[in-house]
């Protein structure tokens, strides 16, 4: 990943922890993004709908860490959270459902709602709400988990990034919802300017709950390192792009 030495976000002598807010925290991707961040000594907030999940995934991670209850869909929950946290430098939007894989034939409306709403709906409403306190930090930075199965680049002709013969055209609603991601990334990035390093991370194919009938997949802590860097991205580091999780700039 091109501009990118050492974090700007950590803190100097006599300044405050940066503090992270990682949505869908608890488990996968997810909790992998939060135990990194407090090992780079990141205080992390771990939203989660199930307030016992995210103090469970609490537990595991340490002092550094603290859980919110945090449901992306209910505009109320994530009022009460950014109240609750106060400052914040550092957003991972993670927090995201797959309603299923099925065609443009098979595809209900509800899918599709549902997707739109906890992938899409959900992000700009938590990005819009903790922006007050984003924009008091010196290095606010904006991770959304994506995926390249959003990619229209990727999705519009054969490539080894995923078995296109096998999954061309399906994954209507939960395919769509990261591509809508993508350009809200985009949108989100110039709408802020270069102060705000907004990212989006293609994490490529995990063993999460998002897929529970996946038998393949690579460790959720190897697409995390992908998210931890664009979280410490250093002030010159890039800002509205798509990455892959090597690192390596993922096309729209």
């Amino acid at each position: 990943m091109s501009n990118q030495g050492e974090a700007s976000v950590g803190p100097s002598s006599g300044e405050r922890r940066p503090v992270a807010l990682v949505t869908g925290g608890n488990s996968g991707i997810g909790f992998a993004v939060a135990r990194q961040l407090v090992d780079n000594g990141v205080d992390v907030w771990i939203g989660a709908r199930d307030l016992e999940k995210g103090r469970a995934a609490v537990e595991k991670l340490g002092p550094a860490a603290q859980a919110v209850q945090l449901d992306v869909t209910d505009t109320g929950s994530v009022a009460s959270a950014a109240e609750q946290i106060g400052e914040l430098d550092i957003l991972v939007n993670n927090a995201g459902i797959n309603p299923g894989s099925e065609d443009i034939v098979d595809t209900t409306l509800e899918q599709l709602r549902q997707a739109y709403e906890t992938n899409v709906f959900g992000l700009v409403a938590v990005t819009q709400q903790f922006l007050p306190a984003l924009r008091r930090s010196a290095h606010p930075r904006i991770v959304n988990i994506s995926s390249g199965t959003g990619s229209l680049t990727w999705n519009s002709g054969p490539n080894p990034q995923f078995d296109w013969e096998r999954v061309q055209g399906a994954g209507l609603a939960y395919r769509s919802s990261k591509t809508a991601v993508n350009a809200v990334t985009l949108l989100v990035a110039q709408a802020l300017g270069e102060t705000f390093k907004v990212n989006a991370l293609a994490p490529g194919l995990r063993r999460t709950n998002l897929f529970p009938d996946m038998t393949v997949g690579g460790d959720p802590a190897e697409a995390a390192q992908g998210a931890v860097r664009l979280a410490l991205l250093p002030d010159d580091g890039p800002t509205g792009r798509l990455w892959s999780w090597d690192g390596t700039l993922a096309p729209w």
